[in-house]
């Protein structure tokens, strides 16, 4: 309900202000000189209210997004080091564009607008942003947004949430074939770099990320039980890379000649930082004329593997470490004859046949 009282300043001017009370509701005020003015406020405010849209509150107008984003920026992202500075880039893309806009001017539509000029608009590379590339921008953003509404109280909700995503395109699958595997194999056995060979092999059998293999430290290898410990993962989750086979004789062999003064098993020349190996890496590929691969790929090969040796997708999942399904659908038609096969065995227990 609104409340307006009439106010005479000692100057003899005369202001009307407003109080807009809803259960649930933060009460909202603001002064007009005119009454017709205060009334009208009073009308749309209470509308916007019952009807859940957008609620432009006091702090909302008085912090800019600008202010979020540094906010943002100094407190929360410390506690998110993983991939830091892209997302600090995409906030500060934000910044530049809508940086100036109070939080309570701040709608849907010029999030949308700045969404479609991030797809449009051409990069330093000549190129134009992916959808995947324009939802990634999208969600540093809601985060920031998410953090004001919560813990800051800076908003009551989000517009970011009646901004939709561009679609993204289906996941990529590309891994190597029987050929291509020997091929790419013998050429990093023949790499100019001693760390090609057994880092591609513990890409392959594990399915761990490029940096997760490259940079390992010997305090998370278990030799002695097979294991690899990723701390620090990209879903922030502990996870387990089983050793076997193969890839368990490399790294036996490989901590033979262990360093004694650094704990990386994979060190550059400084001994400081994980070993580089772009250039070998793709001096191997030209060599074993392999075309359209990625080191990512070298992750989809050992989960296509998997699904084509019986793996269900929930253990494919687990031994790559997504929480969900989703990520690991597109290796489903792999699994097919696994699929059937336990389905045959269903039917040939409840029926004998």
């Amino acid at each position: 309900m609104a409340n307006i009282e009439k106010r005479t300043t000692q100057e003899g001017q005369t202001t009307y202000r407003v109080k807009v009370r809803l259960k649930g509701y933060p009460s909202q005020t603001a002064t007009f000189e005119r009454l017709t003015d205060a009334r009208k406020w009073a009308q749309q405010t209470e509308t916007a209210i019952r009807e859940g849209r957008h609620f432009k509150t006091t702090e909302a107008k008085r912090h800019t997004l600008g202010e979020m984003i540094d906010r943002y920026v100094r407190d929360i992202m410390p506690h998110k080091p993983k991939n830091r500075t892209n997302r600090t880039l995409h906030l500060n893309w934000w910044k530049n564009e809508v940086g100036k806009y109070t939080l309570a001017d701040i709608t849907p539509a010029i999030i949308a607008e700045h969404r479609d000029k991030l797809a449009k608009a051409m990069t330093n590379r000549g190129g134009l942003r992916s959808p995947s590339t324009v939802v990634r921008y999208m969600a540093a953003l809601s985060h920031a947004f998410t953090i004001a509404v919560k813990e800051w109280g800076w908003l009551d909700d989000s517009p970011m949430r009646k901004v939709s995503k561009p679609k993204e395109p289906r996941g990529r699958v590309r891994f190597l074939s029987d050929d291509e595997r020997s091929r790419l194999l013998a050429a990093c056995k023949a790499s100019e770099s001693p760390y090609l060979y057994i880092t591609v092999v513990l890409a392959l059998s594990t399915g761990g990320r490029r940096m997760e293999v490259l940079g390992l430290r010997w305090q998370d290898v278990d030799l002695a039980r097979g294991i690899i410990t990723l701390h620090e993962t990209k879903n922030g989750d502990r996870r387990i890379l089983p050793l076997a086979g193969h890839a368990l004789e490399l790294m036996k062999e490989h901590a033979k000649i262990r360093h004694v003064n650094c704990d990386l098993v994979f060190p550059g020349k400084n001994f400081k930082d994980p070993v580089d190996v772009r250039t070998p890496w793709e001096n191997a590929l030209k060599r074993a004329e392999i075309t359209d691969f990625k080191w990512h790929d070298l992750r989809h090969s050992c989960a296509s593997y998997l699904a084509m040796n019986g793996a269900s997708l929930a253990e494919i999942a687990e031994i790559l470490g997504h929480k969900t399904l989703q990520m690991v659908k597109r290796y489903a038609h792999l699994s097919d004859a696994h699929v059937s096969k336990v389905v045959a065995n269903m039917n040939e227990k409840i029926f004998g046949v």
